[in-house]
């Protein structure tokens, strides 16, 4: 069992909380504004607290990751424009609510639910964490290039529309992962001559600018409207009122929770596969859903911020992330030195318990700053694009020269946010492509390790796929890409 005194002597630190108090306001104003997301903070984070300890940079980014999933409600609820993707289920009753002038009863019953669906998540990542470490500790190198592989392909099915351009965005991170040095012949891959690409892509200025710059860029091509923001006018609702639908939302947060740690499903899958639930267990809603029923709200917002500590999952037993953030935290560990795997609770009990102690701290700041903040809100939505997005080129310019103090990065920033422009214009997700830039390396280091022990065996097939969990592994690779090919989808829909 985890160290629960660990967990309690961060939260009661002051420096800690400050700084998880720190993110949870930073996560709050750039959740809350269309055209910037979570995982662009957190990316930008990641260069801001290269030289911080560990646990400092850990509860400054846990509290932007909690209040930051939350806070994409409020644009979707005051303006209809979601602040995050996992928002989008959001805006179908919560933006009909505020037109009827009871936005300030939208809000609270986002607020509330998303602090419930993040505790529970949390709760969730305390006892389930140490049982999946222990079982993770029994596989083989295969196994791990299998996982990893696996969750690419995961990825590539559920963030994009077509399963073939997950896959293309997957295998140009997997090449760019391969540039630099080749740790086993010592040989340089793919350098071209440019001595500054023989340590590699650093993962700093590619999150940046994937996640950074190409935001800035599509916000300028897309030039979104300034929709109306509804007012918010506090009108009182009794606590009992708002915890009426607290047992069903342990449901929604169960369903978060699952769909968080499958590799790449994330916070808008919850949020539709909840909603969806919704509508099915819920016969009488206070208002058809899609004209203003607070269970859409309850549903759509506990399911997505359930599915934090879902993603936490996987990422820190299994070092295979459960969404875009958990791939940017993925890549803070790896500056830090840190390497989460089976035997990370292990060695490395104090960072989880840091982990561990800014979520539940950020839930509470995700409490408090948004009874405070949500009706103030409104004015935070309106900065003019002009103003805001130099703002942003600029933090993006700074974070990716500050890794390394080299311009050339400032650069590769550039080039990475041009790309992912381009690539999120002809709707090839660049989810997928983080991934595999974080974990290529290890899949490249697992798979020749793993053909190495096997040369030496007489069935070397057998060596290398003959173990029950490798079989396993394998059978849902193939699943995966069997029900995502396209002959298997022509028949479903002839069907």
């Amino acid at each position: 069992m985890v160290d629960v005194l660990g967990i309690l002597s961060f939260a009661v630190d002051f420096r800690f909380v400050l700084l998880v108090f720190v993110g949870s306001v930073a996560g709050l104003f750039v959740g809350a504004i269309p055209g910037l997301s979570v995982s662009m903070a957190t990316a930008l984070l990641v260069s801001i607290t290269y030289s911080w300890q560990t646990t400092d940079a850990l509860a400054t980014i846990m509290g932007v990751y909690v209040v930051g999933v939350f806070s994409g409600a409020l644009s979707a609820i005051l303006i209809n424009i979601p602040g995050a993707p996992s928002s989008v289920v959001t805006t179908l009753d919560g933006f009909p609510l505020a037109k009827r002038g009871q936005s300030y009863q939208a809000l609270s019953y986002a607020i509330m639910y998303s602090f419930i669906g993040t505790l529970f998540g949390f709760i969730a990542l305390l006892l389930v964490a140490k049982p999946i470490s222990s079982l993770a500790l029994r596989f083989t190198p295969m196994d791990y290039f299998l996982l990893a592989l696996f969750g690419l392909t995961t990825v590539g099915s559920l963030t994009s529309k077509q399963f073939s351009k997950g896959l293309i965005s997957a295998a140009l991170g997997l090449l760019f992962s391969m540039i630099g040095i080749d740790s086993v012949m010592g040989t340089a891959r793919m350098t071209f001559g440019i001595r500054n690409l023989q340590t590699g892509i650093n993962i700093v200025p590619a999150l940046v600018g994937l996640f950074g710059f190409s935001e800035v860029l599509m916000s300028l091509s897309v030039s979104l409207e300034d929709g109306e923001v509804a007012k918010v006018s506090k009108t009182p609702i009794r606590l009992k009122e708002l915890l009426r639908h607290a047992p069903l939302s342990l449901w929604y947060a169960t369903i978060g929770v699952f769909v968080g740690a499958l590799p790449g499903a994330g916070g808008p899958v919850a949020a539709f596969l909840a909603y969806s639930q919704a509508k099915r267990v819920v016969k009488h809603p206070s208002v058809p859903f899609g004209e203003g029923a607070v269970e859409g709200i309850v549903a759509s917002e506990t399911a997505n911020n359930a599915c934090i500590g879902g993603a936490m999952i996987p990422m820190l037993t299994l070092a295979i992330p459960g969404d875009a953030v958990t791939a940017i935290i993925l890549s803070v560990f790896y500056v830090h030195g840190l390497r989460p795997g089976p035997m990370f609770i292990q060695t490395s009990s104090e960072m989880f318990q840091a982990i561990l102690a800014g979520g539940f701290v950020g839930s509470f700041f995700l409490l408090l700053l948004g009874y405070l903040a949500a009706p103030r809100i409104s004015k935070v939505l309106t900065i003019p694009k002009r103003v805001l997005l130099p703002l942003v080129t600029v933090l993006c310019v700074i974070g990716s020269f500050a890794a390394n103090n080299r311009s050339f990065d400032v650069l590769l920033m550039f080039l990475f946010g041009i790309l992912g422009f381009f690539m999120r214009r002809r709707s090839y997700s660049v989810a997928p492509m983080t991934l595999a830039i974080v974990l290529g390396g290890m899949m490249d280091s697992n798979f020749r390790r793993a053909v190495s022990l096997a040369s030496s065996e007489d069935n070397k097939l057998l060596a290398l796929f003959g173990r029950p969990i490798t079989m396993i592994l394998l059978l849902l690779l193939l699943i995966t890409l069997a029900t995502n090919s396209n002959l298997f989808n022509r028949r479903r829909k002839s069907k």
